[in-house]
């Protein structure tokens, strides 16, 4: 049974108790993606990732932020007492503690999800994670940084995401979620890259097409827009 935010473990007893990771934020939002979408849940964001993705919107969280204790970062975690923790990034995988902080948020009993790009190995981490992978599509820049060895490590309660800039992108991401059965592994979500392709276009060409993926929008941005934080 997952325990509630007032049973949670005490972060004081948690190990490695030397650890330490660079984050850019943490923060409580509105989930504005994946199939948690609407729930309350705090949000760490790493420092740093090795991708230039064409439309990234966290380019903030390249460099920067500040060097905190694992400990400490559950600390304030806890301080939010919401079930739902959200590890993204950047890159959150390209910090070596990334996957320690993980296994002790499941070890207090939050429901966790990981936003990964998807270029880095998700194979040895905790099972317990919901982690969310990035296919990068052509129109990313990032075509080549697809680790491909990750889908054979995903699970049902994992999700796999496509970013989609345009048309061409969404024959190449159909095309490779076909090549690949995603659908039989885990939930697929399609996302259009906000202010170039719209959502409503989107929605009709998986309409048409009968897939069997979720289009979303992100929440936090039509309620907020853009900037840190949200």
């Amino acid at each position: 049974m997952i325990q509630t935010s007032f049973e949670l473990v005490n972060p004081a007893y948690a190990s490695p108790e030397h650890g330490h990771l660079r984050i850019s934020e943490i923060f409580l939002s509105l989930q504005g993606e994946t199939s948690r979408v609407g729930l309350p849940t705090v949000f760490v964001r790493l420092t740093g990732c090795p991708l230039r993705c064409h439309y990234c919107d966290t380019d903030y969280a390249f460099y920067g932020g500040r060097r905190i204790a694992i400990s400490a970062i559950l600390d304030e975690i806890a301080s939010y007492a919401v079930r739902h923790v959200t590890v993204t990034g950047g890159e959150p995988l390209a910090q070596r503690e990334c996957p320690a902080l993980l296994k002790l948020l499941c070890d207090a009993g939050y429901s966790v999800s990981l936003e990964t790009s998807g270029a880095m190995d998700i194979s040895k981490l905790d099972l317990r994670v919901s982690r969310i992978v990035d296919i990068k599509t052509p129109g990313s820049g990032e075509l080549d940084k697809n680790r491909w060895s990750n889908l054979d490590h995903l699970i049902s309660h994992d999700e796999v995401k496509f970013v989609l800039c345009d048309k061409s992108d969404y024959e190449w991401s159909v095309a490779v979620m076909r090549e690949h059965e995603l659908g039989r592994i885990c939930p697929i979500l399609f996302s259009p890259v906000y202010g170039s392709l719209d959502p409503a276009t989107l929605a009709e060409w998986v309409l048409r097409d009968r897939l069997p993926v979720r289009v979303q929008v992100q929440l936090h941005k039509l309620l907020w827009g853009e900037g840190p934080g949200r």
